[in-house]
């Protein structure tokens, strides 16, 4: 019986996301399970929403979405949110948007979220 590889690689740390971003990439061809983390450690504005699509490269360069799921990270919703990931290259990443979701977001007050996001990988 082989014990399976199992490897958590933290993404971003301590980062705070306001508008569009991706995460940094990571080099996974030789899992084959991928799981996305997401723990919000603080937010900011009226009611953000971080709203996250996995992206997938052949060589950490050039991306395309990995399907056209998106994943909706609301604080609201409690500090750790996870999805997997299936199918994918040889390298991963985030692509995403905060965004306000009250319907008169304050001029003065952009939404912002304080991540910690991990990538679980296991061969």
């Amino acid at each position: 019986m082989n014990m399976r590889q199992s490897l958590t690689a933290v993404i971003e740390r301590n980062t705070t996301l306001t508008g569009e971003f991706t995460t940094e990439p990571y080099e996974a061809a030789w899992a084959g399970e991928a799981r996305w983390f997401v723990r919000v450690l603080d937010a900011a504005g009226r009611r953000p929403r971080l709203v996250a699509r996995t992206q997938i490269s052949p060589d950490g360069l050039h991306w395309c979405d990995l399907d056209e799921t998106d994943q909706s990270i609301s604080p609201a919703d409690g500090p750790v949110h996870s999805w997997p990931a299936t199918g994918f290259g040889g390298w991963l990443r985030l692509r995403g948007t905060v965004v306000d979701e009250a319907a008169d977001p304050a001029p003065d007050e952009s939404a912002r979220l304080k991540v910690l996001i991990y990538l679980a990988l296991k061969a």
